[in-house]
């Protein structure tokens, strides 16, 4: 409802600016023989209205009761020393100035709360979106509650459960010689090839898109989980042979550590990905 009302004033103060636009230029248009104060007025109300967009209101009413003291003297001045009639464009300048620095001032407070509301609700979706975008993977929100239940039921049923937790070797060298183009590429394939191996009841997760870091839960003892992690090189190594030298013109080998769920010893979902990293050190 806000963000409706916000919307709505945004759309409002800008049809009214339009509006008020218009009826300047055509009111300066309508004098040929004011032509030259009149457009001097134009733009001082425009110069106003153009600092209250950068500062604040404060400044814009301090600019305005300037405005209107100056030309409000030059007008009585005129009028006294030079006889001249205070006419209707004396008037309309000291009442349409304020009227634009007003719009103005209301068009970039409802802009200003329209795009906090619309970072607010981009960091609520990066905070609660489980799925990653480029490659429709579980990301690490959605691995930590899916975890928790895992190793419920593990404790619960005594079944066996590991962590695999997959990087790709030198990283940091291939990504310098990989385009974007090619680095979502590989990622979706590493991805996917992960993805076939595993069992409809184990689960995937990228844990970190920058730097490739996959997880995987298996219902399985650590023994079982060698027998994927064999699967997944000897699948890597096969295409690093046609497929991977071709496209990305680089090898991409995989670094994989393991590490089985202990009830015994429990750790939080965060610390189980810390444990398989530190057995990474082992897959030379």
């Amino acid at each position: 409802m806000k963000r409706f009302q916000n919307s709505f004033l945004s759309d409002v103060a800008f049809l009214l600016f339009i509006v008020v636009c218009i009826v300047m230029t055509l009111f300066v248009s309508s004098d040929p023989n004011a032509y030259v104060i009149n457009i001097i007025l134009l733009n001082a109300a425009f110069l106003i209205a153009i600092i209250t967009y950068f500062s604040t209101m404060m400044t814009g009413l301090i600019l305005n009761l300037l405005f209107i003291f100056g030309y409000g003297s030059f007008t009585i001045y005129q009028a006294v020393t030079l006889g001249e009639l205070v006419g209707t464009s004396n008037y309309f300048w000291l009442v349409m100035t304020p009227i634009v620095t007003v719009l103005t001032w209301l068009l970039t407070q409802t802009n200003r709360k329209l795009q906090e509301e619309n970072d607010r609700l981009q960091r609520q979706s990066l905070s609660l979106a489980m799925i990653d975008e480029r490659t429709r993977l579980k990301n690490t929100l959605s691995y930590q509650q899916d975890i928790t239940t895992f190793m419920a039921l593990s404790e619960r049923y005594k079944i066996p459960l590991t962590l695999l937790v997959i990087n790709v070797k030198y990283w940091d060298e291939i990504k310098r010689i990989m385009t974007a183009e090619k680095f979502s590429s590989a990622l979706l394939e590493v991805s996917d090839i992960s993805q076939s191996l595993v069992r409809s009841n184990d689960s995937l997760y990228l844990l970190n898109n920058e730097n490739p870091t996959w997880g995987i839960v298996l219902f399985t003892d650590i023994e079982g989980a060698a027998i994927v992690i064999k699967r997944l090189k000897d699948k890597i190594n096969a295409l690093n042979e046609y497929e991977f030298k071709e496209k990305y013109k680089v090898e991409l080998e995989l670094k994989i550590g393991a590490a089985q769920y202990d009830p015994d010893e429990p750790v939080s979902p965060l610390e189980f990905i810390s444990v398989a990293k530190r057995t990474m050190e082992y897959d030379v």
